[in-house]
């Protein structure tokens, strides 16, 4: 009995300090300029990707270009980033090239952005509040590596380092989940009011993570949904 309960405190430790937790209505706070403050993210699925969904929510009060979904491996820093570029727009890398979606406005209000790419026809998608942009054309035929080093709040510039506090995010991050396939429109949709499709990559509501400098988390400040995960 005294064995079981010493393995099951040593569980319980080990969980803890990865940080495995459901961080439903919660978000990663980024309060001031800095190369040292980030989130470090643990995939739950290792192996490469032919096609992903990502998603998540950004409130951001910078002027600046930022990074916002930073997804690097050792053979590819920018393997996956999501990148917003003053007076450009968005921007979506993968394996180190990008393609721009153009956007005139900062998202200074707590945004939804999904981002997907498929190896097989090279489309990629941006959602911004349920909306689509055009679809754009990048890596076809190109295979996401493993092993990654997946970062909030800065641009890796090298395999998980190689910050500048001039890419750094200031504001808010949360809601943040990906898949390792395409959602359709109509599960993207669902996605941005609340409902969550078994996400099997990145899971908020069972998050491993590890926080860097001052990141704080605090309740989320966009729309709470009561939205039951399908």
């Amino acid at each position: 009995m005294e064995k079981l309960l010493w393995c099951l405190l040593i569980t319980i430790s080990f969980s803890q300090a990865f940080g495995h937790e459901d961080m439903s209505k919660q978000a990663f706070v980024f309060p001031g300029v800095s190369a040292t403050a980030y989130v470090s993210l643990e995939a739950e699925s290792k192996k490469p990707l032919e096609a992903f969904t990502v998603c998540l929510y950004a409130h951001a009060d910078v002027s600046r270009s930022f990074s916002v979904f930073s997804y690097a491996t050792r053979t590819s820093f920018n393997e996956i980033l999501l990148f917003w570029t003053r007076g450009q727009g968005f921007s979506i890398a993968v394996g180190g090239p990008e393609i721009l979606f153009s956007a005139s406005e900062i998202p200074e209000v707590p945004t939804h952005i999904c981002a997907t790419w498929e190896s097989a026809t090279g489309i990629v998608e941006l959602w911004l509040d349920g909306k689509p942009r055009v679809r754009k054309s990048l890596q076809k035929g190109y295979i996401v590596g493993t092993n990654a080093s997946i970062i909030l709040g800065q641009e890796q510039d090298s395999y998980g380092g190689g910050f500048d506090a001039n890419q750094s995010l200031v504001g808010d991050i949360g809601d943040v989940n990906m898949w390792d396939f395409v959602l359709s429109p109509e599960q993207i949709n669902a996605v941005y009011v609340g409902r969550v499709f078994s996400p099997n990559v990145l899971n908020w509501r069972a998050l491993k993570y590890e926080t860097h400098g001052d990141v704080f988390i605090k309740p989320q400040l966009w729309p709470l949904t009561d939205c039951c995960e399908s």
